[in-house]
């Protein structure tokens, strides 16, 4: 009576706990990580919006973090129960999802670098043929077409919903953590995406952009 309960680490969680926390880890990784790195130029970030975003990821990772570790199924019957009735298909439907949002966010995000690594090539040819030092490389848009380029303005945007609604799926629908992070995700997002659809419009006219859509096939 008087021996204390076993205590138990994050090793003995479940797999499927391990498995959603290192796809947020990938996930953060190359976005708050590599991305930054590989870009060929970006524009300056207010510190406002620099505060309120990593706010809003510190209580996210929190949220998220505590479910995963804790508060959620930390247990195989309980992850049965949490997916029924179909735990299996329904965590690996919810993984596949991820990793699509994933891969193809990547390649979306990798056309809109090309468009920047062409000018800045071309602006250095320029420069070197000039007989002048390259400088800071001025600022150049394109419409990409690669991909659903060709079909919406913010393609990258729409997968990342897809790949954190995904994320959600493995959850389970009653993880409260991940619904929110994909509302959140939406209401943040749509707003930017509507409205970069008018600079758009202001920038190369409506007849380039107004067969395509904001970032919603079909809806918006």
């Amino acid at each position: 009576m008087k021996t204390l309960p076993a205590q138990h680490g994050i090793t003995d969680l479940p797999w499927q706990n391990k498995v959603l926390a290192a796809l947020f880890v990938i996930h953060y990784t190359y976005r708050a990580v590599i991305y930054p790195l590989i870009q060929p130029s970006m524009s300056p970030i207010h510190i406002l919006v620099w505060a309120f975003a990593l706010t809003f990821q510190l209580f996210n990772a929190t949220c998220i973090g505590g479910w995963l570790a804790a508060y959620g199924p930390v247990t195989a019957g309980e992850w049965k129960e949490q997916l029924s009735p179909y735990p299996t298909l329904q965590f690996a439907v919810g993984i596949a999802v991820f990793y699509f949002g994933l891969s193809a966010n990547y390649y979306h995000d990798d056309e809109l670098r090309e468009i920047r690594r062409l000018e800045q090539q071309r602006q250095e040819r320029l420069a070197r043929e000039q007989g002048v030092r390259p400088g800071s490389i001025e600022k150049h848009y394109q419409i990409p077409q690669a991909g659903l380029f060709r079909y919406m303005l913010y393609p990258h945007y729409f997968l990342e919903w897809v790949e954190w609604t995904g994320f959600y799926i493995a959850c389970g629908l009653s993880c409260v953590p991940a619904r929110t992070f994909v509302i959140n995700e939406i209401t943040a997002m749509l707003p930017r995406a509507v409205n970069g659809k008018k600079w758009y419009v202001e920038k190369f006219g409506e007849e380039k952009i107004r067969k395509k859509w904001a970032v919603l096939p079909g809806i918006w």
